[in-house]
């Protein structure tokens, strides 16, 4: 994760913080955002992800980047009542049959939607591109799916 100061505003006995962050994982997913420190919080004015974020995503993102944006100001985030550990920002994607025939369920979903049948795999495991086209030929492979082509 990369962290760089945006600008800051001082109003009164606070200040404001904005941020640029970066995070690059290593199957190509990008998450660029544009984040404000004020008040012991984090909020985000713009996210801009390869593969897009599920709203779950969106959930925990200001959660995750919230100690390396503080570290950034040199201070120290508020302890939430109760907070419990860290969390995941995607929940486990299951593996096997299980995880093979969720693949063809959003894949179905999407062609019915009309919507792109692969960029929907990828919002639902949070894999890159390549990823979830090896999910999804798995898929076929497994029988959940049709063939992709007739064979003659």
């Amino acid at each position: 994760m990369s962290v760089w100061p945006a600008w800051e505003v001082r109003e009164d006995a606070g200040a404001m913080a904005w941020f640029t962050v970066r995070l690059a994982f290593s199957d190509g997913a990008r998450v660029d955002a544009l984040a404000v420190v004020a008040q012991g919080g984090v909020c985000l004015e713009d996210v801009r992800a390869t593969p897009a974020l599920s709203l779950d995503d969106l959930g925990v993102l200001a959660d995750w980047i919230e100690g390396p944006l503080f570290a950034a100001c040199g201070r120290e985030p508020e302890a939430a009542a109760g907070e419990a550990g860290p969390r995941r920002a995607r929940p486990a994607w299951p593996r096997g049959p299980e995880g093979r025939w969720l693949v063809a369920q959003e894949y179905r979903a999407a062609q019915e939607d009309g919507v792109d049948p692969v960029l929907a795999v990828m919002c639902a495991t949070g894999h890159s591109r390549r990823k979830s086209l090896r999910l999804i030929s798995q898929a076929r492979d497994a029988g959940f799916l049709t063939p992709r082509h007739a064979r003659r």
